[in-house]
């Protein structure tokens, strides 16, 4: 397969992961661009706390913090729009739309409880980024959830996640998607400013729970960034998209069929 049979005009964030963590996920969502057999309901669910989450730090831009009653209220409002009535979402065992319902509503009540005062200005909300790398003949985009400054001019970039369980520090301090907003944030603005990294985790567990990682990058950690992005590059473009098995999104995989019929296909998988 050569490059220019992909058609490929940008590396995202989220392509990354999803070549890392099995090629074949990669191939048949963003090669092929195969339809997936089912939406997942962490997947819609990210995506209502997100557009809550948008929302809160708007209003707190133009300095009013939302009521956390007002918070649930929103996280209905778009659980509605993107999930009710809907027969393409699998749900996981003893989950439904009412139980996700009532799981957004004490999860946001738990971030706003939790949630410190005073975070500093904020810069950017769901802001999209574009960058360049040497050798890569694509941008590399991505999205901020959140970019804030403190007195001292320091900029922190905050990932929101909703989870299962609290991350490790290790867990933290390996993501690559952290490095890659650092590195964007150098490439378009940031490179002379102090800049810190940060997941804000709405954790799913049976007392939900609000949890801030901060962390940094150092240039060496950069570096085996930006040779991970052409490793990845050079594997794509030669057409070289490896199935995993072992990886967690495996078993909520929505092409498990495809890949199902790859492993059952002739000798390449075709």
């Amino acid at each position: 397969m050569e490059i220019s049979t992909l058609n490929l005009t940008h590396m995202s964030v989220s392509s990354l992961s999803d070549y890392l963590d099995c090629g074949l996920l990669y191939k048949f969502s963003r090669v092929d661009k195969l339809p997936p057999q089912f939406k997942s309901d962490a997947l819609i669910y990210g995506t209502a706390i997100h557009a809550v989450l948008a929302e809160f730090y708007e209003a707190l831009r133009e300095g009013r913090k939302v009521p956390v009653k007002e918070l649930q209220h929103l996280f209905e409002t778009h659980w509605q729009r993107l999930a009710r009535d809907r027969e393409d979402i699998q749900y996981k065992p003893e989950k439904d739309y009412q139980t996700f319902l009532l799981e957004g509503k004490e999860l946001l009540s738990a971030f706003h409880h939790n949630l410190p005062t005073d975070e500093g200005s904020i810069v950017a909300i769901e802001e999209p980024f574009t960058f360049w790398l040497d050798d890569l003949p694509i941008p590399v985009i991505g999205i901020y959830d959140l970019v804030l400054e403190d007195p001292a001019g320091v900029i922190t970039i905050v990932d929101h996640k909703t989870t299962a369980r609290a991350y490790s520090v290790s867990e933290v301090e390996r993501n690559l998607q952290l490095t890659v907003y650092q590195m964007a944030a150098k490439a378009n603005g940031f490179e002379d400013r102090e800049i810190l990294l940060r997941f804000d985790c709405l954790i799913k567990t049976k007392t939900p729970k609000f949890e801030q990682y901060y962390s940094t990058r150092s240039a060496f950690e950069e570096m085996k960034a930006v040779k991970k992005l052409k490793a990845v590059w050079h594997g794509i473009s030669q057409g070289v998209f490896i199935p995993n098995e072992e990886s967690w999104k495996c078993a909520g995989c929505a092409y498990k069929g495809y890949c199902e019929a790859w492993f059952a296909g002739g000798e390449d998988g075709d």
